[in-house]
């Protein structure tokens, strides 16, 4: 799981168990009997006009009579005059993210669509749900005490295996909730609704979901947009760091991160927050590795990007009470997947490394490796990957040949990277039965920028009744002005394989230039043969789209950049100035989509380089954390409204005793500047935003509170005065406290 590109092999569904026979037939046996829907009420808010109900699909596709699970679904039907027939299918990442909560902006976005919503098995809205609250009390738990996770690891394992033993207790398998099984269920979905074809549409996890569907279901799928692509094998337990130190060195933090780190890890925070199961009130103590894994997460948040800057200069210099916000929102996170689900799949498709890395590491990655240790899933075998973006399977026993694509342009944010380039077609049939086989592999030779690469490989295979040979030869043209020395070639397409199942196709990437490239390698090992039927010919790789954010430390950009480039079919769309999930985070990135959706060689419409926000750099703001705390207690706001209310009375007052010649005008001045502190303090705040406002407030703003000390005195003098009412001390008294309130507490 070290590679950050595309990986070398399409999709082969699954590779076989012991007595069975692959996935793949078993998945394509069952739809032989078409999936069954049920209605039901819509379980969360939805636009008018949606209908929800259930897929039922067995839980293991490769289990004869397998029990039947639900998977929840909802479809929104366009009502535009120029309604397209292929809808657009949706379902959010995680693993173990639900996805209805996105169906309004889904609809506002591509209004001229149907738009299908799709759960994942064992999420909120489908049965069983994988819920594991026992885990999120394990989490609580740690965080309570100052110590490094890799050190408290005991209470989430008991939790996590407390867990799992109850899911396990309710008659689930947790084998039947991998990525397989997910993509499958989408393809299942397409047939039972009657649609023709559909848009395929996923963001981080789901990525690799919708690769498997596009793969398992070419001719069903128009098109594909992967948002926050997650390579397959891609992530690897202890990367985390290294991630969310690129995203932070981007915005040229380094040393103030690794000071903030530093000063908690000696001094940990302890702060007081909402424990998300029982609503009570809980003290968590957090160490610098832990408020990294905070920081990491927020990116996430398109609306935290700009104040990252201003918050970790803060918090080095000591100012930890301005993580408040973001510890609120880490609790809030934590009841935000299904835990069971998350674990099933990330367990089974990235098996739990025995040892931690020599460097810091995140609080999630040292929780995953620990409770996917404690669960001791079955890992998904090697070569049941993702397929690769731009290519589909070959079926069993053909030869496809064909040419790759062309690259241009240089990436960075707001850069795109396109390809174009033709499939081969396959024809042939063909079956093997058990025996071994090796694979040669010579990857491609050239000479200097623009030389054509050559690949070519060989499958030998031999069984206990014959053997059959296939061989795939492909060639790709470099684009015109290429990167001198960079000339990728090989085969792209998708071959044959002994599995019965989707043949498994490698990419052979070489890289020449001046001088070429040989690289070679074998393989061997036993294969199970199976009954899936073949096709004629490949499917037209469908178009994609792969958009990224510029600061996503969960999915860097470079690596869906790096893995676009070698998809012949698709381009790449890199979006400053936000993280992770680009749909949700940047208008320019839904028109972006939507464009794309309707015709996918249309024009970029905007700019992807504008950043939507900019960055609030350290010196911007008056750091405190005080707005925050009325943001969660606006009863702590009324000095400021009984001040306000008190100018406006004096203001009032002094005016008609000025008309009516009996003086007044001492107490005109007090509450012309009162009304002025606030009519320009409301104007100041007014151009901030909210997640500004949660780490401090314009700096003119503490300069404006001489008004206030101005109008008090007024009001003194007023009260003092001969012949003055008792009364008339009161706004003196009033203007006092607020100048405490003020300086004491709200800009101390």
């Amino acid at each position: 799981m070290t590679s950050v590109g595309l990986p070398a092999t399409a999709l082969a569904t699954g590779q076989p168990r012991q007595g069975q026979t692959t996935e793949l037939a078993q998945h394509a046996n069952v739809r032989e009997r078409q999936a069954q829907l049920e209605q039901r009420p819509c379980p969360a808010a939805v636009p008018v006009g949606t209908t929800c109900g259930f897929l039922l699909v067995p839980e293991r596709r490769d289990v004869p009579d397998s029990k039947i699970i639900k998977v929840g679904y909802a479809v929104h039907k366009s009502t535009a005059a120029d309604r397209k027939p292929d809808p657009v299918v949706y379902e959010s990442g995680g693993p173990g993210s639900a996805s209805l909560q996105q169906a309004k902006l889904l609809v506002q976005s591509v209004p001229d669509h149907d738009v299908v919503i799709v759960e994942q098995r064992g999420d909120r809205y489908s049965s069983p749900q994988l819920k594991c609250d026992e885990i999120v009390t394990g989490l609580v738990q740690t965080l309570r005490t100052p110590g490094q996770t890799a050190q408290e690891t005991p209470a989430i394992i008991q939790q996590a295996v407390a867990c799992r033993d109850r899911l396990r207790s309710q008659g689930i398998d947790l084998t039947g909730y991998r990525t397989a099984e997910i993509a499958s269920d989408l393809v299942d979905l397409r047939r039972a609704l009657g649609y023709t074809q559909w848009n395929l549409f996923g963001v981080g996890y789901s990525t690799r979901v919708m690769l498997q569907a596009a793969s398992h279901d070419p001719r069903g799928t128009r098109s594909v947009v992967l948002d926050s692509f997650l390579p397959a094998r891609s992530s690897s337990y202890g990367d985390a760091w290294p991630k969310l130190a690129a995203a932070i060195a981007k915005m040229g933090l380094t040393g103030r991160f690794d000071a903030m780190v530093a000063r908690l890890n000696a001094s940990p925070a302890t702060f007081e927050t909402r424990d998300p199961l029982t609503d009570g009130r809980v003290a968590e103590t957090l160490n610098g590795n832990d408020v990294a894994t905070i920081l990491a997460e927020s990116l996430d948040d398109f609306r935290a990007i700009p104040i990252i800057p201003s918050l970790v200069d803060g918090v080095a210099d000591g100012k930890t009470g301005l993580l408040q916000p973001l510890v609120d929102q880490a609790g809030d996170a934590l009841t935000s997947r299904e835990w069971g689900l998350y674990y099933a799949v990330r367990c089974q498709d990235e098996p739990a490394t025995t040892t931690a890395p020599n460097r810091p590491e995140l609080f999630t990655d040292t929780v995953d490796r620990a409770v996917c240790q404690a669960w001791d899933l079955p890992p998904v075998p090697k070569g049941t990957t993702p397929a690769t973006p731009g290519t589909t399977p070959a079926t069993p026993g053909t030869t496809p040949s064909g040419s790759g694509g062309a690259k241009s342009g240089t990436a960075g944010a707001g850069r795109e990277r396109t390809g174009s380039g033709t499939t081969g077609s396959a024809r042939g049939t063909g079956s093997t039965k058990t025996g071994t086989g090796s694979t040669t592999k010579t990857p491609t030779t050239g000479t200097g920028t623009g030389g054509n690469s050559t690949g070519t490989k060989t499958h030998g295979t031999t069984g206990t009744t014959g053997g059959v040979t296939t061989t795939q030869t492909g060639t790709r043209r470099p684009a015109t002005g290429a990167t001198p020395g960079a000339t990728p070639g090989g085969t792209r397409g998708t071959g044959s394989g002994a599995n019965g199942g989707a043949g498994t196709a490698s990419l052979g990437t070489g890289k020449t230039g001046v001088n070429g490239t040989t690289k070679t390698g074998t393989r061997t090992g036993t294969k199970t043969g199976s009954t899936v039927p073949t096709r004629a010919a490949q499917a037209p790789l469908p178009p994609m789209l792969v958009v990224g954010g510029q600061f996503d430390a969960t999915t860097p950009p470079e690596a869906a950049r790096q893995s676009t480039s070698r998809a012949p079919s698709a381009r790449f769309v890199e979006f400053a100035g936000v993280g992770h999930g680009v749909f949700q985070s940047s208008d320019c990135g839904r028109r972006t989509i939507s464009t794309f959706l309707d015709d996918p060689h249309a024009a970029a419409p905007c700019d992807p380089a504008k950043v939507p926000e900019p960055m609030v750099r350290p010196g911007t703001l008056f750091l405190t954390s005080s707005v925050y705390k009325i943001m969660q207690e606006p009863v702590m706001v009324a000095p400021l409204v009984l001040f306000a209310l008190m100018s406006v009375v004096q203001l009032l007052g002094g005016l008609v005793g000025m008309v009516r010649r009996r003086g007044g005008w001492i107490t005109a001045v007090a509450g012309v500047s009162g009304v002025v502190f606030i009519g320009l303090a409301a104007l100041s705040l007014g151009n901030s935003t909210e997640a500004m406002l949660t780490i401090g407030i314009p700096k003119l703003l503490p300069w404006l509170a001489v008004l206030t000390v101005v109008a008090t005195v007024a009001s003194t003098v007023a009260a003092f005065r001969d012949h003055a009412r008792s009364i008339a001390i009161v706004p003196s008294m009033v203007g006092l406290a607020f100048i405490a309130y003020t300086y004491g507490w709200l800009i101390g």
